[in-house]
C-alpha cells in the first residue's frame, strides 16, 4: 500500500477517533444527557394584606443538564395556588394567570411581585412572620419538591 493510499484509508478513522474523543469528554462533563435537578431556596409567603389573596416566592435552582417546567403549585392552606405573571403594557401593569414556568437548565428562576409568583386564594389566615407554610411544587421532569415558606411581610427581603 502507498503512502498515498494509506493517508486516504487513515483519515475517516482519525476523523472518527477525534469525534468520539469529543462526546466521551462532552459526556463526561456533564453537558450530554444530564436530566433537570431543580431545588428550591428561598421560599417565602407574603403575610396577607388582604384576606382574598398573597403571594409566594421560590427560587428554583436547576443544577441538570436539560430545562424542567414549573406545571403547579399545591398548599393545604389555600384553595387554589395559581402562577401569574406581571405583563406591562403601555406603562400599566396587570398579572396573567399562566399554565406553567420554564426553568432552562443550569440556572435559577427566582421569582418576585416583578415578574412570576404564586397567587393564593384565599390567602391563609391567621399567618405570623416566621410561620412556615407547606408547599408542593409539581415539575414536569423532577416530579414533585416539597417545601416550606416562611412567611414574611411585604417589603421584606428574606
Amino acid at each position: 500500500m502507498t503512502a498515498s493510499a494509506l493517508r486516504t484509508a487513515l483519515a475517516p478513522v482519525v476523523a472518527c477517533a477525534l469525534a468520539l474523543l469529543g462526546l466521551v469528554a462532552w459526556t463526561a462533563s456533564g453537558a450530554a444527557g444530564s436530566p433537570a435537578d431543580v431545588a428550591v431556596a428561598r421560599a417565602r409567603v407574603l403575610l396577607p394584606s388582604n384576606p382574598e389573596a398573597t403571594a409566594a416566592f421560590f427560587d428554583l435552582r436547576n443544577t441538570g443538564g436539560a430545562e424542567d417546567e414549573l406545571l403547579r403549585v399545591t398548599t393545604p392552606l389555600a384553595d387554589s395556588a395559581m402562577l401569574s405573571r406581571r405583563i406591562v403594557r403601555r406603562g400599566a401593569g396587570s398579572m396573567r394567570m399562566v399554565s406553567s414556568a420554564r426553568v432552562p437548565a443550569r440556572t435559577t428562576l427566582r421569582m418576585s411581585a416583578e415578574e412570576l409568583d404564586v397567587m393564593l386564594r384565599p390567602a391563609p389566615g391567621r399567618l405570623r412572620a416566621g410561620d412556615r407554610v407547606p408547599f408542593v411544587l409539581h415539575f414536569r421532569e423532577s416530579g414533585r419538591v416539597r417545601v416550606e415558606a416562611v412567611a414574611v411581610r411585604p417589603g421584606t427581603a428574606a
